[in-house]
């Protein structure tokens, strides 16, 4: 079970659960793969509904590894994302407000 004060997202890939959290390396790790979109530009993304499913993708994928997961994003291609891509994209942007919020001061 995810932790949502150690910033933790829970994340159903198929039938198997798997904890994401935004860690430095993950979060660094995304910054590489956003290419010249700062983490600033995603955040601002995210609170204008204006994200991409690219987004979506690399949040998840950065959370996942995050929390130990191995695999890549090309994994992700052939399996179902709990909630769909609505589910998705809620679980992305969880990440980033976890992931910039300080237990009790608001976020989720």
């Amino acid at each position: 079970m995810a932790n949502p004060w150690a910033g933790e997202v829970e994340v159903v890939l198929g039938a198997e659960r798997r904890v994401a959290k935004l860690t430095l390396g993950a979060l660094a790790e995304l910054e590489t793969g956003l290419g010249e979109v700062s983490l600033m530009d995603l955040v601002r993304r995210f609170e204008t509904g204006a994200f991409s499913s690219r987004d979506v993708l690399a949040l998840i994928v950065a959370g996942l590894r995050g929390g130990g997961w191995e695999g890549r994003a090309e994994d992700l291609r052939t399996v179902e994302i709990g909630g769909g891509p609505v589910g998705a994209a809620r679980i992305a942007a969880e990440l980033l407000a976890r992931a910039f919020t300080v237990p009790g001061q608001g976020g989720s």
